[in-house]
């Protein structure tokens, strides 16, 4: 799963594995950014240092990784194994760097975007988050615009929901989940 930052994916997530704790598992990814308030490191992420994260990219621990306004996320070998064998499917949410990174491997994923159904509606939520500064969100909106265009290329994605209604988004999020969607489909 990749999409925008503030598109929902979080919620969509949360939606999914509340209603299928024992079928799915999220990889959890290290990042190198400051937790935000009630983030719980080995929860939402592994928060981790520029210099470990770096050690750990330089050991080839990561199937991804990406810088995405000043910090690095990756996501380890080790973090989707332990869902694996857990038996659970493993979901990642990775941006567009990851996306292009997981294409040059032999895993063969699902790719879905996750899409805002405007920049204007996207920065509304952002700004709702009361997290941002105006500076980072003029920064996520530019990048989320680039990973748009991405998700319109031929073959970048097998699915596109756009994020316009929740309750429809996670419908379609969670047929594709469980493989009851059919691929190349733009929602």
């Amino acid at each position: 799963m990749s999409g925008p930052s503030g598109v929902g994916k979080s919620t969509l997530l949360q939606r999914l594995f509340a209603e299928y704790p024992d079928k799915f598992g999220f990889s959890v990814s290290h990042t190198t950014r400051a937790p935000r308030p009630g983030e719980v490191d080995g929860e939402q992420y592994h928060f981790v240092t520029r210099e470990k994260f770096l050690a750990l990219k330089q050991e080839g621990a990561f199937i991804e990784s990406a810088e995405f306004s000043g910090n690095f996320y990756g996501t380890s070998f080790q973090t989707v194994k332990e869902v694996q064998d857990k038996g659970r499917r493993c979901i990642l949410d990775i941006e567009a760097q990851g996306v292009r990174q997981i294409k040059t491997t032999d895993l063969n994923p699902v790719y879905c975007f996750i899409s805002p159904p405007s920049l204007t509606a996207l920065r509304e939520r952002l700004q709702g988050r009361g997290t941002e500064t105006e500076a980072s969100i003029q920064k996520r909106l530019a990048t989320a615009l680039k990973e748009i265009q991405y998700a319109k290329e031929p073959n970048a994605h097998d699915l596109i929901i756009i994020n316009d209604d929740l309750n429809r988004a996670y419908q379609l999020f969670q047929q594709i989940a469980l493989g009851e969607q059919s691929l190349d489909t733009y929602c």
